[in-house]
């Protein structure tokens, strides 16, 4: 199935589809809810420019990597941008990633630079070349204010928006370890593009409280790239913290809301404290995981707000389907409609067949989104892209006659703790480190507040008393990032497996 092409999709590259339209230089662009501190529509693009023009001295250019390593600020935004402007790609770090994983990351992405910000300097690997978004990484190192202070303006670059690599995010795709997602500018320009149809009501009068962490495709494109693009005001928080969450909202009167479920379910049952004021909402987003209706639905009365649901994930740019601001018709519980220029199909995965409405199926998507492959992965973008161009999102759903999306499960094996993606195959190999365990697995567990919780499977080594749960979960917590943390352990006398060794998940009590 396919849907509706309103326009032609812009031949543009990132930054300037996302500053396409000049907005008066005085009205602020990004404010940091923590300090206060704003940036303008004008002091953003000049900085980007005269950050650019000092990265461009320093050889920076089209092939190179930059990482960007830090959390939600203005100062992000400037390493983004400015770094795309010289034809550079980013890759987008997790701010919650340890030593190794960065490490892993940089190695991985070929990355010649870090920008990091004061919270994450400490875990940048030591002999990385790095500039600090806030403050420099030691005695005489440079921030992004003292390349602005050189005053270097940026050279005209020619980027192919249909060949050149503009962000680099991380993603586990349907099964496995973490893979480099090679998005396209015009990959990039073409989702803004499709979004259109869905945020009708977001205006340069906007103002958008940026939740979302930047480093997810979520926060970078959704968040921050549509709301500058719209001429909006972007709210950013360093950090989610429920009362910080709360009285940004009150002091800015933010009417859209990006957030993801585990931020509902605070909504729903938490107390909101003090003088919260939350009147000003207008739309509130959920993304990253699945949202339950009940669960929406109680949001959205206690809040006086709309809630809108969308679904993508990191390899489509991010969004396929979404509901539009002006559609009230439509179930909450739903993730809406197709994108424009989105071809569509729900699979059944033991036939093969296309999946009729009601019933569930695999969702499979094509279009001008789909990003362009897996970093030097050639065979897990062979298993993820099939040779007609559609892209197997390992997501079972169900449509009705209309095209209406209900997201019901999913083939892949990753965990979504509070929107974050946890591919067990990781948690694995780290348990498998230990010399006390014979064989390990982990799996999800539904959870209230998190959707779902990691739970570690343990077969001990014969011999000895072996761990306790206790030692388990702290041997995985110093070796990975918060998110990422096995949250329960259960000893288990054998991993179930087919006979190809592969783990039988199904098969786990848990």
């Amino acid at each position: 199935m396919s849907s509706t092409a309103p326009s032609a999709i812009p031949d543009h590259c990132v930054v300037d589809h996302v500053f396409a339209v000049p907005r008066p230089p005085d009205r602020p662009a990004i404010v940091d809810a923590a300090t206060g501190d704003t940036l303008t529509y004008g002091e953003l693009a000049d900085r980007i420019d005269r950050v650019a023009g000092a990265l461009q001295q320093r050889g920076l250019g089209t092939g190179d990597v930059v990482a960007i390593f830090g959390l939600n600020s203005g100062q992000f935004a400037v390493a983004l941008y400015a770094s795309l402007r010289t034809g550079a790609t980013a890759t987008l770090v997790n701010s919650l990633y340890t030593e190794p994983e960065v490490r892993a990351q940089l190695e991985h992405s070929r990355a010649c630079l870090v920008f990091a910000d004061a919270a994450c300097l400490p875990r940048v690997p030591a002999g990385t070349p790095v500039i600090g978004l806030d403050v420099p990484a030691g005695p005489g190192g440079e921030t992004l204010r003292s390349l602005a202070e050189r005053g270097h303006r940026a050279r005209a670059v020619r980027i192919d928006p249909a060949a050149d690599v503009a962000l680099l995010p991380y993603s586990s795709g349907t099964t496995g370890t973490s893979k480099a997602v090679m998005l396209t500018h015009r990959n990039l320009v073409a989702n803004m593009c499709q979004n259109d149809a869905f945020m009708t009501d977001l205006t340069d009068g906007s103002r958008v409280l940026a939740s979302p962490p930047f480093f997810h495709i979520y926060g970078t494109q959704i968040v921050l790239n549509l709301s500058l693009r719209a001429g909006a005001l972007v709210v950013t928080l360093p950090r989610f913290e429920f009362r910080a969450f709360l009285d940004a909202i009150t002091r800015y009167r933010t009417d859209r809301v990006y957030a993801s479920p585990p931020v509902l379910v605070l909504l729903a049952k938490s107390p909101l404290e003090g003088d919260a004021d939350l009147g000003a909402v207008r739309y509130l987003f959920s993304g990253a995981a699945p949202l339950d209706e009940a669960l929406a639905g109680t949001v959205a009365a206690r809040l006086g707000c709309r809630i809108r649901q969308g679904y993508g994930m990191t390899e489509l740019g991010p969004t396929s389907h979404a509901t539009p601001d002006h559609r009230d018709d439509l179930p909450v519980g739903s993730v809406g409609l197709p994108a424009p220029y989105t071809d569509w199909r729900v699979v059944d995965p033991g036939t093969g067949r296309d999946a009729g409405p009601g019933r569930t199926g695999e969702l499979w998507c094509r279009g001008p989104n789909v990003m362009r492959g897996y970093l030097r992965d050639p065979e897990a973008t062979a298993a993820t892209i099939d040779a007609d161009g559609f892209l197997h999102t390992g997501d079972l759903v169900r449509h009705d006659a209309d095209g209406v999306l209900t997201v019901v499960g999913r083939l892949k094996e990753l965990i979504k703790y509070k929107g974050h993606q946890v591919p067990p195959a990781e948690l694995e190999a780290v348990l498998m480190q230990h010399p006390g365990i014979a064989d390990a697995a982990v799996a999800g567990r539904p959870d209230e507040l998190a959707g779902e919780i990691p739970v570690a499977f343990v077969v001990r080594r014969p011999g000895g008393d072996g761990p306790t749960a206790e030692a388990v979960l702290d041997f995985v917590a110093v070796r990975v990032a918060p998110h990422k943390k096995v949250r329960a352990v259960r000893f288990v006398e054998r991993i179930p497996k087919s006979g190809s060794g592969k783990i039988l998940r199904r098969l786990l009590p848990v």
